[in-house]
């Protein structure tokens, strides 16, 4: 093959953040894996070329929180009537009994690849390593390895029970990140006690500091305003140094708590920069239920973090499993869902939920490389049938391509609808 010829080479693309100007297309030409030249016309050929007829060319989506071990389960053994998160983990710790490596395994790969042909190449899931033989860990990791030539996945040990709540858990939190778990997490409101769950935290960083890993905890998924354990995290992290490597998911009760507090642990929170996922579907299905009217959101104050500058992407959590019943895997359905419920409905807000589920995603998994549009990047990259974020979101059309690594890993075609009489307008 000649040096000037390029493995795949995409023509009249609207490569997003690349030109202010509408109508600047460009062609993108990768070899090895790697994009070589961007260019408004490239005069050499590729072995494959896709005419883009100016549709959006993004970073690929991020999916920075879901439970890929819990996915496709819902209604296994039996459905959560009330709706309730609490339901939900009574519900996951009868169904994890059955687990198996086949079992979770196949659940994974499945979501994955429907995941893929939406657009997302970068995932951080929670394993549940509050079962004795980490079944559900273990068969992760061994995914992990399995889809690595065209997916980017990140596995935390996550105790759903609680690290004290049992008598072996903390030791098999430890026992995860010794099998080579990538996070180190945690659900302090889901401790006995606060003091537990503030002891959970520390021994978190910990562990962190210990094995060199990335922080992630469940915090403050609750509707109750006296669950504070971001202040813990925050307090933490600012000791630490860590706020970088340290994610605080969920932080639902921060919607609920007085604003003199909350103007408080702002300042607090600007200190430690840490990084926050909301789960827009999630949150808003589960929070609430105990509420007569006016009923509250049940999501993070995410306008308002965004506003300070503090890093924020938005993740599933759930699909179609005992908290969750619905859901496809399209980060764009949470991306509409968060404009929505977040009233993030003016443009430079619509911009920022789809950075939300890119760029963001890409920095709270705290992925330095092979993520962007650039020259020398990896070319990880999808082709939207749009030509802005704002239609994105909108519309909520697959990607038409997908590329990974390099190589194009799925291209979907468009839907048509066929009138089937005429009528006159």
């Amino acid at each position: 093959m000649s040096h000037n010829t390029y493995d795949l080479l995409l023509r009249r693309g609207k490569l997003l953040g690349y030109t202010d100007k509408d109508d600047s297309l460009v062609d993108i030409g990768i070899r090895n894996g790697i994009i070589a030249e961007i260019s408004p016309h490239i005069v050499e050929y590729g072995e494959t070329e896709l005419d883009l007829q100016g549709k959006l060319v993004s970073p690929p989506f991020v999916e920075s929180h879901i439970h890929l071990d819990s996915v496709l389960t819902a209604g296994e053994p039996r459905w959560n009537q009330s709706g309730t998160l609490f339901e939900g983990i009574k519900i996951w710790g009868d169904r994890k009994q059955s687990l198996s490596l086949e079992d979770v395994k196949t659940r994974a790969k499945k979501m994955l690849k429907q995941q893929a042909a939406q657009g997302t190449l970068f995932v951080r899931t929670h394993a549940d390593v509050s079962e004795p033989k980490l079944i559900a860990l273990q068969g992760l990791l061994e995914v992990r390895e399995e889809v690595k030539d065209w997916m980017t996945l990140q596995v935390v040990a996550f105790p759903q029970d609680g690290i004290y709540s049992q008598k072996n858990n903390e030791k098999l939190l430890e026992k995860a990140l010794e099998m080579g778990a990538d996070v180190v997490g945690g659900i302090p409101h889901y401790e006995l006690t606060r003091e537990d769950g503030v002891r959970s935290i520390y021994r978190i960083f910990e562990l962190a500091e210990k094995y060199n890993r990335l922080i992630d905890i469940h915090c403050d998924e609750i509707d109750d305003e006296q669950s504070r354990f971001l202040e813990v995290i925050a307090a933490c992290a600012i000791r630490s140094g860590m706020g970088s490597r340290v994610t605080a998911s969920h932080t639902t009760a921060f919607g609920s708590y007085n604003n003199a507090y909350a103007y408080k642990l702002m300042g607090f929170l600007q200190r430690a920069q840490i990084n926050f996922i909301a789960n827009p579907l999630i949150n808003i299905t589960l929070q609430g239920r105990g509420d007569s009217y006016p009923k509250r959101r049940g999501v993070t104050r995410v306008k308002e973090l965004w506003e300070q500058g503090l890093n924020l992407s938005f993740g599933h959590d759930c699909v179609q499993d005992p908290w969750y019943s619905l859901g496809t895997g399209s980060m764009l359905d949470v991306a509409h869902m968060g404009a929505h419920i977040c009233q993030m409905t003016g443009m430079s807000e619509v911009n920022a939920c789809y950075d939300m589920v890119t760029i963001n995603g890409i920095k709270t998994l705290s992925i330095k490389d092979n993520y962007g549009c650039k020259i020398n990047d990896v070319a990880n990259m999808i082709v939207l049938d749009v030509s802005n974020p704002y239609d994105a979101i909108r519309c909520r059309s697959n990607p038409r391509y997908v590329i990974s690594q390099g190589k194009l890993l799925t291209s979907t075609k468009p839907e048509q609808i066929e009138w089937v009489e005429t009528f006159r307008i």
